[in-house]
């Protein structure tokens, strides 16, 4: 869940049907069969549990409360906390919020003739190009190589959406798939990005949160947030900071807290420096957070009884502390906490921690941590 939606989340549980449950249904299905009974033969009538009209009205409880239950979620689709999917989108469109569609992810890629020639050689748009191992990109335009040059870069996109065409280092992409005369050989000349998987609903229900800060461009800090995720679903955590007066600096870092390409920089940075969308005042400098490095140096013990689940608990405080590094990296500003550590060590079974590293590290709000060498011990049982 987006820390931005933390507030929201945090709000009281709601019902509309005052918490009901099927029990307390059929009780009253019985109640009133009763009830009715009596008012109309002036007998009363007390249903045991094997009397056909009970199991009659079990059957009914279960369909009505069933109805209940419909009532419940669609009184809950219309509050952010709760709703999802396709009542998610219309929510947003109140808004003028849309779910992002999934994009494929770009590159440039360079032909290389095999020699120069005294006329022009068109590269025609679609042309496709790949890295041998099933992940295919096409030319978005045509070009040419001029008459005199061996060489030309264009924009190629990848032929399927996603982030699978992501990451593909400069010198991967280096087979042409659609042989052009007298081009001899291909090469991508920088790392792809831009591709996003389609929008999910705790990104969508975060930007539908953030949406009443773009109404404006006086330039709240939510507005850069939100028209930062709004450019790239894929980027994670937003810092807007003004150095000095009419300067801005967004530092960004992807969801999965990796540093974002140039590419990505770049193109938020034109982005956000559209007068729609900043004050006229306003330099909008995208930027990267500097890298704040901690080490994780720890050794834990368990309880001796709990020494038939020794295995698996050592497997769920390997689990724990990759969730720690997760939890701890993709956040800009997030101070090194290491009594989160062990909060989630001690959750997944251990008795007991000893942390040599990290210490608590205040990080500034343009940094981000990040983890180094990890030296990680098992103690061994402990009497409990």
């Amino acid at each position: 869940m987006p820390n931005t939606l933390q507030s929201v989340f945090d709000l009281p549980d709601v019902s509309f049907i005052e918490n009901d449950t099927l029990q307390n249904t059929l009780n009253r299905l019985i109640a009133n069969y009763e009830k009715k009974y009596k008012e109309i033969t002036g007998k009363a009538k007390s249903l045991a549990p094997a009397d056909p009209m009970r199991i009659l009205l079990n059957a009914i409880a279960e369909d009505v409360y069933l109805a209940l239950m419909h009532v419940d979620r669609a009184g809950k689709q219309d509050l952010l906390k709760y709703s999802y999917g396709e009542f998610l989108d219309n929510l947003g469109a109140g808004r003028s919020v849309t779910r992002q569609q999934a994009a494929a992810a770009t590159v440039t890629v360079r032909f290389t003739l095999s020699e120069k020639k005294n006329y022009v050689i068109g590269i025609p748009k679609g042309t496709r190009v790949t890295n041998g191992d099933g992940i295919y990109f096409q030319t978005t335009e045509y070009t040419e190589v001029k008459i005199g040059d061996t060489t030309v870069d264009v924009v190629a996109e990848c032929t399927e959406v996603g982030v699978k065409g992501n990451d593909l280092v400069p010198g991967q992409i280096n087979i042409i798939v659609d042989p052009i005369a007298y081009v001899e050989s291909v090469t991508n000349v920088d790392t792809s990005d831009g591709g996003a998987e389609l929008e999910t609903d705790a990104s969508f229900a975060e930007r539908i949160y953030l949406a009443p800060f773009s109404y404006s461009v006086a330039g709240p800090e939510g507005a850069y947030i939100y028209w930062a995720k709004t450019y790239n679903t894929s980027i994670g955590s937003v810092k807007p900071v003004s150095p000095s007066p009419g300067a801005v600096d967004v530092y960004i870092l992807m969801d999965d807290g990796t540093t974002p390409s140039p590419t990505i920089v770049n193109g938020l940075q034109e982005y956000l420096r559209d007068n729609n969308i900043r004050p006229l005042t306003d330099n909008v400098t995208v930027k990267t957070p500097t890298e704040k490095q901690f080490n994780i140096n720890l050794k834990y013990y368990i309880n001796r009884s709990d020494s038939g689940s020794a295995t698996q608990i050592q497997e769920m405080v390997n689990t724990a502390i990759n969730e720690f590094v997760e939890w701890q990296t993709t956040e800009i500003g997030k101070d090194i906490n290491p009594s989160e550590l062990i909060k989630k060590i001690r959750a997944a079974g251990a008795k007991r921690v000893e942390v040599t590293a990290p210490v608590f590290t205040v990080v500034a709000e343009t940094e981000v941590p990040r983890c180094g060498e990890q030296t990680v011990n098992y103690g061994g049982l402990e009497d409990d």
